[in-house]
Parts: structure tokens; sequence; C-alpha cells
């Protein structure tokens, strides 16, 4: 399928149902890639090309680092959940370039589209979010998005081939700065990965199963908070990194001492391994801006898929608006 290619940058105007459609398969796809429910508000739209998707993590068999051929990411467009049974992931979207045309920012709007040219996308795409799986005597939804499809949508690159590095640059996704920042690091943690020098638990804790807990903050989206020290969280985290079973990743470690405005209270996300809809017992906070970077994920260097990482509220204290202002 002829396309144009997009590079950081480039002004992209989503096309209208009826293109879309027209490159779809009977599940909804076009190379494995799923076009999703959420993404037909986005026809008829323009946004900014963020980055391509030549290498990109793989959080369902946790492989490395994957190629989505001929994608994109555009600006900071992520899943709503609406057509996920209200997921709160907030997973940016990828974007098959055949679902896209280049512009210029100044070029007419486009024509609007008729409603039932939505209708008959949304009638392709929708069923294929969900099916019936019978396990064990009972039944459960499994979900299916573009994260849980990334295996079958993508090729795997090798943490060791200099070349997918490279073209992180060649290609315009990264600076020269970034770029090189981010490969001397791993140049140097990759081989004492291998060697075992490395430590797999990001941040082991001194916590213990009847260790007292600090009073819930009962945080609301809105409100300012300070993420505790490295060494603070520590003190709430078993010796495996973990906090009621939430890991506290390697990618969270630069926000500690950070303050930062509460984006969400996550209630429910597809677990991308198996396609449930997991549902929290315990809290967990998202906070606006902190996202993983990718430039510290051992194996999945420069991944730009910018996952927003769950805290809870143990690491992190309240802080008045006036002091998060000026340390911001």
């Amino acid at each position: 399928m002829e396309h144009e290619e997009f590079r950081r940058g480039d002004t992209a105007e989503v096309k209208s149902p009826a293109e879309i459609l027209a490159t779809l398969d009977d599940r909804g796809t076009l190379e494995g890639l799923p076009f999703m429910p959420e993404m037909i508000a986005w026809c008829g739209k323009r946004v900014t090309v963020d980055r391509r998707a030549d290498k990109v993590c793989d959080t369902v068999n946790y492989s490395g680092s994957r190629r989505v051929p001929d994608t994109v990411l555009l600006g900071d467009v992520r899943c709503d959940g609406s057509g996920h049974d209200r997921c709160q992931a907030e997973c940016r979207i990828f974007w098959k370039e055949a679902w896209l045309r280049k512009v210029s920012p100044d070029s007419p709007p486009p024509r609007p589209f008729p409603p039932e040219d939505a209708a008959a996308l949304l009638a392709r795409v929708s069923p294929p979010t969900r099916s019936t799986v019978a396990e064990n005597g009972k039944e459960w939804t499994r979900f299916r998005c573009q994260n849980t499809a990334i295996p079958d949508c993508s090729e795997l690159l090798s943490v060791w081939d200099p070349r997918p590095y490279v073209h992180e640059y060649t290609s315009g996704n990264v600076s020269f700065g970034h770029f090189l920042r981010v490969t001397a690091r791993a140049a140097t943690w990759e081989p004492a990965r291998k060697l075992g020098l490395v430590p797999e638990i990001h941040v082991p804790g001194t916590a213990s199963k009847d260790q007292p807990r600090p009073p819930p903050l009962n945080l609301k989206v809105g409100e300012w908070v300070r993420v505790k020290s490295k060494e603070e969280i520590a003190t709430m985290l078993t010796p495996d990194g973990r906090d009621r079973g939430l890991w506290f990743d390697r990618e969270m470690v630069p926000y500690c001492g950070g303050t930062y405005r509460v984006r969400q209270r996550i209630g429910r996300f597809i677990d991308e391994r198996s396609g449930k809809m997991t549902v929290l017992k315990n809290e967990a906070i998202t906070l606006d801006g902190v996202v993983c970077s990718g430039d510290r994920s051992i194996c999945r260097w420069l991944c730009p898929r910018e996952v927003y990482p769950y805290w809870r509220e143990a690491w992190l204290e309240r802080v008045q608006p006036q002091a998060s202002a000026a340390a911001n």
C-alpha cells in the first residue's frame, strides 16, 4: 500500500472514515495494527507528527524493542478508553501512515464527511475490541487494543544492533544530543546487565508486611504533590521493589523530589499481556507530565510511548499550589 513517509514536525491530517475503512481487513486492522474506536474522533483533524514508531517497547512479552512499520505517533494523542470499557491507561495511539495525509498547516480544511461513514467505520472496528474466553469453567472478557497487539504488528529489534539506535537520530526522532546521551548510557548499562552488574530490582526496599503505612491522602485530580525522595520511597518498598504489588520503576527515579499535579486516580486498566481488565483494589495515581522517558529502560532504549507510571499515595506528599508553582 502506497503512503507518504512522515518525519517529526510534519503536519498530518487524519483521513476520512471512508478512506480509512478501505485500508482495513475484516478484523479492523492494517498489517496487524488495529484501528480503534477511540481514533474515529480524530478523522479530519490535523496534528503534528511527534515520532516514528521505529523503536517501541514490548509490554506484552517484554521481548525488548520492536519496530511498527510505516507508523507514527501524533502529538500527545492518547486513547481515552471509551471503546474499551473505560480503560484509564491513556496510552499513546499508533497511526499507520496510510491513515494520514501530509498537509501544510495553512492549507484549507477537509470537507466534512457523512455521519454514516463514521458509523460504518465504527461497525468494523468495534466488535473485535473484545471477545469472550471460557477458562476453568468461567467466562471473562478479553480486550484487544493496539498495545495488546504489538507482538502481531511489529518486528523484534536486537538490543546489540546499532542500526536502530542510529536510525532514531537519522529519522529525526531525537536530537543529536539526546541520541548521544542515551546511546552512551546503553553502551555502558547493557554489557553490565549481561554480566549481572545491573540489578533487576530497580529500587529494593526495606518494608515488611506488618509495617504501618502513612495515612491515606485521598488525593483529588488537580491537587499538587511532591514526589518523595528515592530513599524515602525505599522505606515503603519490599525487598523486591514493590508496594502492595505495584512496581517502582527505574524510569520513575528522576521524578523524585519534583512537584506535579495529580492527573488521575486509576481504578481500571487493560493488562496488555492477558487482555483482562484489571480493577485495582488499592489506590494508584498518575501525574501530569510524568511519563516513562525511554532514556533509562534496559533493552528498550529510546521508546517514545511515554507511558504514565502509577504512583502510590505513600510515595507522595501534598503541597500547597504556591509552593509547587514556585518549584516548577
